[in-house]
């Protein structure tokens, strides 16, 4: 909805990921005037028509500087905008920003990682996470988890991206609820309780795979409701990527604790894996920061 307000938009600030879109309209200090979301995310435009969809918004909202950030800038966007290697800054993001008009229509490029034999990529969360830490909603020495399709963890020093994990936590979730054994019983609604706890004790002990199965004959011999399963199928595997990361490269945010970057639905639920597995968390706004981060983004390109 549109906020009453005397100050007039400057600027359009599009998060632009696979399946949704956010608009943020800004005024010159940042201040939210409009935001508006639908699903003309990148999947939905199959390669073409962004100048258009372009066109579309500033013909809603003024002919505007617009700033995106995401998918949108990947090899399956409107431009491929690259990657700035970690350890990154917005600083040095803003300095590799992929100009598509000039001074008129700008795509923040993504992050990368590539070293000790493990390759990485974010494209989007770069804005998320960094933000935070420019705007103070996280310590500029943290550690922060941003749960999705594909949930990132990242750690911040002096403020800076330094490294980053991926796991395709979500992906996998939906996946399996498409198709396969385990596509029945994992329609009901995910939620924090016994059967999601029960699920990220058992990732405690590796074995995935055979666990993930083992859900599926728990069903079959009565041990399980169906309407538990889903809860219990997503505490598996956010359990299992909770616990890989804390029993490897985020093995001292165990004492330091690790903030969560999503909305309260899914935050909640790596905030109570992570107390399952001894982790202290708390949940951090994500939309705050993707603002505080592409506002400081282009307060530098200006």
């Amino acid at each position: 909805m549109e906020a009453e307000s005397t100050l007039e938009a400057t600027t359009l600030a599009v998060d632009w990921g696979s399946t949704n879109r956010r608009v943020f309209v800004l005024a010159a200090d940042g201040t939210v005037l409009e935001t508006a979301q639908d699903d003309r995310g990148i999947l939905a435009m199959d390669g073409s028509g962004f100048a258009a969809e372009a066109a579309s918004m500033r013909g809603r909202w003024g002919d505007l500087p617009m700033l995106c950030a995401g998918m949108v800038g990947s090899n399956r966007g409107w431009v491929d905008a690259g990657y700035v290697s970690a350890p990154a800054s917005l600083a040095a993001i803003a300095a590799a920003v992929h100009w598509v008009e000039p001074g008129h229509t700008a795509i923040v490029p993504g992050v990368s990682r590539d070293g000790n034999g493990r390759a990485d990529i974010m494209r989007g969360e770069e804005v998320q996470l960094l933000g935070a830490a420019a705007a103070g909603l996280v310590a500029a020495d943290s550690w922060l988890c941003q749960p999705g399709t594909h949930a990132k963890w990242a750690r911040l020093k002096g403020g800076d991206l330094v490294d980053f994990t991926t796991a395709m936590t979500g992906e996998i979730f939906a996946q399996l609820g498409r198709s396969g054994l385990l596509a029945d019983g994992l329609d009901g609604t995910v939620q924090d309780g016994a059967d999601f706890r029960a699920g990220v004790q058992a990732a405690r002990g590796g074995d995935l795979l055979a666990r993930l199965f083992g859900a599926r004959a728990s069903l079959v011999l009565g041990k399980r409701d169906r309407t538990d399963q889903a809860s219990y199928v997503s505490g598996l595997l956010i359990g299992s990527d909770c616990a890989a990361r804390l029993d490897s490269d985020f093995a001292d945010a165990r004492a330091d604790g690790v903030d969560v970057l999503a909305s309260p639905a899914l935050g909640n639920l790596y905030l109570a894996a992570l107390d399952e597995l001894g982790c202290a968390a708390r949940l951090v706004d994500s939309h705050a920061a993707f603002l505080a981060g592409i506002t400081q983004i282009w307060s530098l390109l200006k």
